[in-house]
């Protein structure tokens, strides 16, 4: 009897989330306990070596394998992230479309074309990253807030100038 690896059954065009510490690895379940995935070549080489490649890598494999074989000790959970904005494409196709990707080298780029972006092409023919989106969206809120530090901290130095100007008329 094999294992029981999800809470309750996935279905064929399911995405799988796997947690990998500081991102998130996507699949697309095919049925079988198996997937389709896109990694970087050198990220089965280990934790380090999987997050430079992550970062600097700009090629990634697409594999088939078993979902044990890429889950691995990390927590995992069925996540249709878009269903709420973007009706999924039929199963059947997005299983026949992933299978048809398997052993394929294809463009990588953590920004625009990661494994979260090719997961949800497969389901929506969207290709997104809520990561992406995340950090984005944090980064857009740092910048801001270094501007805004910047800014008063130039306001408060000019007022500081302006109050000795006139402290030296008076």
């Amino acid at each position: 009897m094999a294992p029981v690896l999800f809470d309750k059954d996935p279905k064929p065009g399911d995405l799988i989330e796997i947690f990998r510490g500081p991102y998130q690895h996507w699949a697309v379940y095919i049925g079988g306990n198996e997937v389709i995935h896109m990694i970087p070549p050198s990220e089965e080489s280990g934790v380090f070596s999987s997050l430079v490649s992550v970062l600097d890598g700009d090629r990634a494999l697409v594999r088939r394998q078993k979902v044990s074989e890429v889950v691995g000790p990390h927590r995992f959970r069925i996540n249709n992230l878009l269903d709420d904005e973007y009706d999924p494409r039929p199963p059947r196709l997005i299983v026949r479309d992933a299978c048809r990707m398997a052993g394929r080298e294809l463009p990588y780029s953590v920004a625009t074309n990661n494994c979260e972006h090719f997961v949800t092409e497969l389901r929506y023919g969207k290709a997104e990253s809520r990561q992406v989106r995340a950090v984005t969206g944090a980064v857009m809120v740092g910048a801001a807030a270094a501007f805004g530090a910047v800014l008063f901290a130039a306001l408060l130095n000019d007022n500081s100038k302006e109050s000795k100007r006139r402290r030296q008329y008076e």
